[in-house]
């Protein structure tokens, strides 16, 4: 079926998936082309909007507005250093020359205000190259209604962290009221005012929100705006090949298949395999008995079928962009976020031997790679158990919701996820960790001293991100000493996958021998992570989708311009 009259419609670009990969379709209708995405599911945003809404993209100029100077090179050295051989060297390279413009396009193409996230420090900010102040934007929170009711209803969300009232929460806000009992005066304006901004907001029709879910609304916007077609509930069933070349798609919309051709090429952005157990248990660990990804549920590992299709090339499978949490409440439910609990003063984690195994304070993708074992080899540590005394649960919040010195809700007790106690022998002999008490006691004596010879907490830039700066000598340590005292049952979560297709610096899917698959594009977490086995920084995982999204559409653009079938005012 060659013939036009074959297909059903026909775009210059598709696009699969609703995430990062809208910023591929934006670029090419942005450029003259017609531009289609088409969404598994019933929402937009896909694991975007699910995140925080961070993007790592280092020397952009809102960074330079603010001051912070860097360049290119001293980028490439921190990747280099950090990445190695894991990952080709071309995709680091190409991600930092043209992620600056890729934030010069987001300003351009949406209604998005974006920021720096001041001292949300590189993950490996003391490798050479690294930085302390972050080289991280995101979005000022978003009115979510101004996509009109039919979009705004659309748009994924997630209840990862849910405040007790309606609010939108930057990561900077996190931050701040996660001390609110240890800095008051810089806590509770903001706390006041996004409140004001989220229930004053409903109060004249606004839905404000911040983080991934903002990220996600804009980018919709921006699609809206630039005339880009967008199907939801229209799941990809198979790639059109004809002649060794991608040329279209087959879709399922609304229960109907649709053949639509793709004259520049299709751009993949389905997300990982997140939700995929039985494959996940194959690459990564066996530990992985439950679903404890925060990813889209829509991410079922459809990039299997379409590898094998096209003869693409798998690489890192092994990786996931881990997140260790706390515990889900009740079966089938979703793990609780735990960002800051392990880097604060008066917390430990510990396994089965009641003594600590990392550095808890450390990113979480190293954080749970060390508690799956999968860098020691000596295998998972499962069952892990955050400790922390009064003290603790009365400067800081927890579990995103539960203020300072507030009860702990019941279901966490109820749910045994939460373990309380009037000594640490007798929490040791309730959670059935017999080497707690030597555990906390070693734990002790290194908090006292403010230094951790073990495993070096503190230390870090990035460690004291999310410490305690009251606390001296050390943000990130402090006894365990006062009654009663917690365990809460912390499991390796992720926010996705990163092994997927390989692709080179355009984005072009690879065949497994390493040369190019003629019109197809892999990006975000559908293509193996650039960064290789790596995190370098908040929102790497955003800011690389996002850059390869349009590095993508520029090329599929110059393929469909050089089609004679092309718009005539298509310009790249």
């Amino acid at each position: 079926m060659n013939e036009t009259a074959s297909w059903h419609d026909s775009y210059d670009v598709v696009v699969v998936g609703s995430g990062t990969g809208l910023m591929g379709a934006i670029t090419a209708a942005r450029r003259g082309l017609r531009a289609l995405v088409v969404e598994k599911g019933a929402y937009f945003g896909g694991s975007t909007a699910m995140s925080g809404g961070g993007m790592w993209m280092p020397n952009n100029r809102l960074l330079q507005n603010a001051g912070v100077q860097d360049t290119k090179e001293r980028v490439l050295t921190y990747l280099d250093t950090l990445v190695g051989d894991t990952a080709p060297r071309a995709r680091r390279e190409a991600f930092v020359e043209h992620a600056p413009e890729v934030v010069d396009e987001l300003l351009a193409a949406t209604p998005l205000k974006l920021g720096h996230m001041t001292e949300y420090a590189d993950y490996f900010a003391d490798l050479e190259g690294g930085s302390a102040i972050g080289r991280s934007v995101e979005s000022a929170p978003f009115d979510i209604n101004t996509l009109g009711a039919e979009d705004a209803a659309r748009i994924r969300t997630s209840g990862a962290i849910a405040a007790p009232v309606p609010m939108p929460i930057t990561s900077k806000d996190f931050r701040l009221m996660n001390l609110m009992a240890r800095r008051p005066l810089q806590a509770f304006p903001t706390i006041f005012k996004r409140v004001l901004q989220g229930v004053g907001g409903k109060l004249l029709k606004k839905d404000m929100a911040a983080g991934g879910r903002a990220l996600g609304a804009g980018l919709i916007a921006g699609a809206r705006r630039a005339g880009v077609g967008i199907w939801l509930n229209s799941p990809l069933k198979e790639l059109v090949v004809e002649d060794g070349r991608v040329t279209g798609v087959v879709v399922e919309k609304d229960g109907e298949r649709m053949r639509v051709a793709a004259k520049g090429g299709v751009i993949l952005a389905i997300g990982g395999f997140d939700h995929a157990g039985e494959q996940r248990r194959k690459y990564q660990s066996q530990a992985l008995t439950e679903d404890w990804s925060f990813g889209n549920p829509d991410n079922t590992g459809d990039l299997f079928a379409i590898a094998e299709q096209v003869g693409a090339g798998l690489d890192l499978l092994d990786q996931a962009w881990w997140f260790p949490s706390i515990s889900p409440l009740t079966p089938g439910a979703d793990p609780i976020f735990m960002l800051s609990e392990r880097s604060l003063p008066g917390s430990m984690i510990v396994d089965s031997t009641g003594h600590r195994f990392f550095n808890e304070a450390t990113d979480y993708m190293t954080a749970g790679r060390a508690m799956l074992g999968l860098d020691d080899g000596k295998g998972d540590h499962l069952p892990i158990w955050l400790i922390f005394d009064q003290t603790h649960r009365n400067r800081y919040l927890f579990a995103g919701s539960v203020m300072p010195r507030m009860p702990m809700p019941k279901i966490f007790y109820e749910s045994g996820v939460v373990v309380k106690a009037k000594s640490i022998a007798e929490l040791s002999r309730k959670i059935g960790v017999p080497g707690l008490v030597d555990g906390a006691a070693h734990f002790n004596v290194l908090a006292s001293q403010g230094q951790d010879d073990d495993f070096k907490r503190g230390l870090g830039h990035y460690d004291r991100y999310y410490g305690d700066s009251t606390n001296t000598p050390n943000p990130n340590l402090g006894t365990i000493t006062k009654a009663p005292f917690y365990a809460v049952k912390t499991v390796p979560a992720d926010l996705g996958t990163c092994g997927g297709i390989t692709a080179d610096e355009w984005g072009r899917a690879l065949h497994e021998d390493g040369s190019p698959i003629d019109g197809l594009y892999a990006v975000g977490n559908a293509a193996a992570n650039a960064f290789g086995t790596f995190y370098p920084g908040p929102g790497a995982t955003l800011g690389q989708g996002l850059v390869f999204a349009y590095l993508a559409a520029k090329h599929a653009g110059e393929r469909a311009r050089s089609s004679e079938r092309a718009r005539p005012d298509a310009q790249f």
